[in-house]
């Protein structure tokens, strides 16, 4: 799942920043232009914008930054899941719907590695994805902490903990949600699953949807961040650290991925962003790797 989600590839090697920078600027061009001349009867983004506090690239496709999570307003929303009906709305306003999904048979044959030219390794990497992907309340990952099993939901941060205990964005590079581009990169192992197992009108449906445009912004906020893959968030003055996953285009991009695959695992998606405490932020900012430990920093989500 790309973006975060599903996440972007690493830096070319032998490419200088400048070059990098100008490549990127093009890419959120392209699709500037393509937002601009392409009229779709669906996932067609609405005239009006929202100022979201995130800026280019982090902010998205123009028009779309209003489906994505809102900031937190009170201590009941914090990882909250959508919910069926606002996911399907959701869906709807990015140009999919239920029967652009996987039926309850394909959607078990692929996470089992099942179908033709099914593999359990893929199968293994997209399950763990959809559940650091829906972190929510009621769906705790579970990581080994001091020795000891332990639950954690962290979900509107855009952080999850690993299964060895380490805190880090769902974008960080040891990520399964970063690790499984290979696997969604057009000609890739999902793209050739679904067509030999008869949902290549669900891989249509997702590349005419906002899923495709958003992808490149995804792409290129990625690119910019660094090990600690964390997007700053500014509004009437105030700056606020999230991980990645939580900024628009990389959860719209994750959002329409699982919504294909099943669209109740959309619905368990966070429906709102919380800032990370700041001395969680600066530590995992000034980590080498992004990560942290969880149990030096769990308190602060407590």
């Amino acid at each position: 799942m790309r973006g975060t989600g599903l996440a972007g590839p690493g830096h070319r090697r032998g490419a200088t920043p400048h070059r990098r920078t100008i490549s990127i600027l093009t890419l959120v061009g392209v699709c500037l232009l393509a937002l601009s001349a392409t009229q779709t009867a669906s996932g067609e983004p609405a005239a009006d914008t929202v100022d979201t506090g995130f800026a280019i690239p982090f902010a998205g496709a123009p028009g779309y930054e209003r489906l994505a999570p809102t900031q937190v307003t009170g201590p009941d929303q914090l990882n909250q899941p959508l919910g069926q009906q606002a996911a399907d709305e959701i869906a709807g306003q990015v140009g999919l719907n239920r029967a652009d999904a996987l039926s309850e048979e394909q959607y078990r044959d692929l996470v089992a590695g099942g179908g033709v030219g099914g593999s359990r390794e893929a199968a293994e990497v997209i399950d763990a994805c959809a559940r650091i992907l829906t972190n929510t309340n009621g769906r705790p990952l579970y990581s080994h902490v001091d020795g000891h099993p332990t639950p954690s939901v962290l979900a509107s941060y855009g952080l999850y903990v690993n299964t060895s205990g380490l805190l880090e964005s769902p974008a960080n590079a040891d990520a399964p949600t970063r690790q499984v581009n290979s696997l969604i990169a057009p000609g890739g192992f999902v793209g050739t699953w679904l067509r030999n197992n008869g949902a290549t009108h669900t891989l249509i449906a997702l590349y005419r949807s906002a899923y495709t445009v958003q992808a490149v912004y995804g792409f290129a906020a990625q690119q910019i961040s660094g090990a600690a893959q964390l997007v700053t968030n500014t509004r009437e003055g105030v700056s606020s650290e999230v991980g990645m996953s939580m900024a628009p285009p990389l959860w719209i991009v994750n959002f329409a991925l699982l919504y294909i695959l099943n669209p109740s695992l959309a619905a368990a998606m966070p429906a709102h962003w919380a800032p990370i405490p700041s001395a969680v932020a600066d530590a995992i900012r000034s980590s080498a790797t992004g990560q942290v430990p969880f149990s030096d920093y769990a308190p602060y989500f407590q």
